[in-house]
């Protein structure tokens, strides 16, 4: 089930976030990933459109949007492969249409993902904190 988040659910999220973050970007520092995780606590979560997926009563998932773009889509990594990141992406799309997203390029879970989804990339990025290069991303129609 999808649904808003709440305030309530931070601690669970972010536990998902920190997950999935060590699972798509083992690249990342120590001090870059204990930065943008007190960001998805402090900022993104409360401020992004965030919806929850919860499966069985428990938050397994969750995806932050920012207009139609992706500010973020994780998902726990022991749900991987089960299709719930599709789920959550086609729960989105019927709500907004077309979506845009920006991915690091050695996420070797997230690439793939969104390539199988169908997204194509549109132009190269950086993630300047990191120096890490990013692709951005866009569903056909978005372009």
């Amino acid at each position: 089930m999808m649904r808003k988040f709440e305030t309530s659910d931070t601690d669970a999220l972010v536990g998902i976030w920190r997950r999935a973050n060590a699972a798509a970007h083992p690249f990342l520092s120590r001090e870059i990933a204990a930065q943008v995780e007190a960001e998805v606590r402090d900022i993104y979560l409360p401020n992004a459109e965030t919806w929850v997926l919860e499966v069985d009563g428990k938050l397994v998932g969750f995806i932050a949007m920012i207009d139609r773009e992706i500010g973020g889509l994780f998902l726990d990594p022991v749900c991987h492969g089960q299709g719930f990141g599709r789920k959550m992406v086609d729960f989105i799309v019927a709500q907004k249409g077309p979506l845009t997203v920006e991915v690091f390029k050695d996420n070797q879970i997230g690439l793939p993902f969104y390539e199988r989804y169908g997204f194509v990339k549109t132009q190269e990025g950086l993630f300047e904190r990191s120096g890490d290069a990013t692709w951005k991303m866009a569903m056909p129609d978005a372009v």
